[in-house]
């Protein structure tokens, strides 16, 4: 798997969620992560907010970024654990258009090279959802880094060979 740098970078406007009962915007490393790894990327940070555990209000959120055609691409970090509160692949769930299994399956599989079977309680999660993707990682920085360098750094990339997520991008909406 290789870039493909005969071919122009073309960035992604990409909206970052953390999903938290604790932490504020001040304290939020991991969103901060994920923002610094999209812009050193060379994509563009199209928006970010933080929201407790509530999928309500994580829905309507995330509704208002498909909705808004300056969103590619929503990642969001925590809510996706295995207690009462984590409830953000239910979210992720009720919008979706079509799941992409993969993604989480991959992720755990990355993931175990790090932590080992504590891996098992992640559910990250991904979709389209009327022509927007959106991943949901754990809450953890380590989390973000893993889902970043080893899968959305190269699939957000139009340059990754042999194929990636971006190149899809025109077709999500065919029918």
């Amino acid at each position: 798997m290789a870039i493909d740098t005969s071919r122009p970078f073309l960035p992604v406007r990409i909206a970052v969620l953390t999903v938290s009962d604790t932490r504020s915007l001040a304290e939020d490393r991991s969103g901060d992560t994920l923002v610094a790894l999209l812009t050193e990327a060379g994509h563009e940070l199209a928006d970010r907010a933080i929201l407790r555990d509530d999928a309500d209000h994580i829905v309507a959120q995330l509704h208002r970024w498909i909705d808004d055609r300056e969103v590619d691409c929503i990642l969001i970090t925590g809510g996706t654990g295995v207690t009462g509160r984590d409830v953000t692949p239910e979210a992720v769930e009720r919008v979706a258009t079509k799941m992409i299994p993969g993604f989480g399956e991959l992720f755990r599989w990355l993931s175990f090279q790090t932590i080992g079977t504590s891996t098992i309680q992640s559910r990250a999660c991904a979709c389209v959802a009327r022509g927007t993707y959106i991943f949901a990682l754990p809450g953890s920085t380590g989390a973000v880094k893993d889902g970043w360098s080893g899968i959305l750094r190269d699939q957000l990339d139009n340059r990754h060979r042999p194929c990636n997520f971006v190149e899809l991008m025109p077709r999500l909406l065919e029918r």
